[in-house]
């Protein structure tokens, strides 16, 4: 157990363990695995660098070798685990890192069931890594829950879901593929990193991990690129934790330092990433230069009712299609002013990008068309700007773009 989470100091004796039973979210994204520093009693832990730890005798330390643990490392696993309800957390050097060395936990043979409209980045790793390694996935539309039940083969292990997906916000059931995989003997890992704990927690829902590019909201200002695991099952977690002591893909102290100052008021930005998000859809929808738009908070969207079971919070993310093309798309891309082209998301700016060309590039062409992801799909990762700059941006921006087209089809 690290200094900082013992259960008493020089400072005075600490209370009860800051967990998700006895305390509300805001509360513990401020205090779990933030004590005060039991040598100094500094009330933010300090930053330790140290790569190696002196030992009292042969095996006997706190801790040993930075690659396998870290102060601030535990610090940080300890505040996502009681965030997510998880009794066990991990951090790793990016989502991608974490992806990886979840499904190493997987013999060779396996077989994986994933969502098909799942970030390209794990559909890449699903499809030109773990097959390599002898894993196969087999891609389905688990919004349709029989889906699940066809695709479970005799050497079937794990299913992945993210919710909502990336990035057409289509939304899976967690707690009815939870129960037919389960009543199958496979795990379930689940990517929270579009709503976070905040709007989300999994593995109330049945999930057996849950993971997240902490890049993202997790950290919440974009300059750390981080991965996160939590898990409730004493096995899985023995394994992640022989994995990322083996692999080594772990973050670093100073990222695991600045991920949990963001965590501490995840709570505060996210409400206001929802309201805006909200704001935003809702003008989108009565837009005339809008074909159409995705947000699990609007009524039209198909799976609104689960939304509204599942989460509490409908996120940062909206999705649209702009009136037009893809060309009419890249013109509003280009004719925005707070929200900057880039990719990633969850950061407290708000960021626009093309999917069809940028994150989602390269799906091939059909599998893109199969999932919605056409050229004028436009993903806004909305802000916690003031909103009336937000929309106005969008009107400015949406206005050039479609009337531009129009005259180009004109000429």
């Amino acid at each position: 157990m690290s200094p900082a989470n013992a259960s008493h100091n020089r400072f005075g004796a600490h209370a009860a363990p800051i967990t998700s039973a006895t305390y509300g979210f805001g509360t513990l994204a401020i205090h779990a695995g933030s004590e005060p520093d039991a040598a100094t009693g500094a009330v933010i832990p300090p930053l330790s660098l140290s790569t190696t730890f002196k030992q009292r005798a042969v095996g006997d330390f706190v801790y040993e070798y930075s690659r396998s643990d870290n102060p601030n490392r535990s610090n940080l696993e300890a505040a996502v685990a009681a965030l997510e309800h998880g009794t066990h957390g991990f951090a790793f050097s990016s989502g991608s890192a974490t992806t990886a060395t979840v499904l190493n936990t997987l013999q060779q043979g396996s077989h994986v069931i994933s969502v098909n409209d799942v970030y390209g980045g794990t559909h890449r790793y699903l499809n030109k890594v773990a097959q390599s390694l002898g894993v196969t996935t087999t891609f389905v539309d688990l919004a349709q829950i029989d889906n699940l039940r066809d695709a479970i083969r005799e050497n079937s292990r794990l299913v992945w879901i993210e919710t909502p997906t990336n990035p057409t916000l289509r939304l899976v059931d967690i707690a009815a593929v939870a129960e037919i995989a389960h009543e199958a003997g496979l795990f379930v890992v689940v990517d929270n990193t579009f709503l976070s704990p905040y709007f989300q927690t999994p593995l109330d829902l049945g999930a057996d991990i849950v993971v997240h590019s902490a890049t993202k909201y997790i950290n919440g200002h974009s300059d750390v690129v981080m991965g996160v695991a939590v898990t409730n099952n004493d096995a899985l977690a023995s394994k992640l934790r022989f994995l990322q002591n083996a692999i080594g893909a772990v973050p670093s102290p100073f990222d695991c330092y600045q991920a949990q100052r963001g965590i501490k008021t995840l709570h505060l930005r996210m409400r206001q990433h929802a309201l805006n998000a909200q704001r935003v859809a809702e003008y989108l929808e009565a837009s005339s230069f809008v074909e159409s738009v995705i947000y699990p908070g609007l009524k039209s969207h198909p799976q609104h009712e689960l939304a509204c079971r599942q989460m509490r919070g409908f996120g940062g993310m909206v999705s649209f299609r702009i009136l037009g093309d893809t060309h009419t798309a890249d013109r509003f891309l280009q004719r925005t002013r707070l929200f900057t082209l880039a990719e990633s998301l969850g950061g407290v700016e708000s960021l626009a990008e093309l999917p069809a060309r940028m994150t989602h590039a390269g799906l091939a062409p059909e599998e893109r068309n199969e999932l919605g992801i056409t050229g004028n799909l436009i993903r806004l990762s909305v802000g916690v700007e003031d909103i009336e700059d937000l929309i106005a941006d969008i009107a400015q921006a949406l206005d050039s773009a479609v009337r531009d087209n129009s005259d180009e089809i004109a000429i």
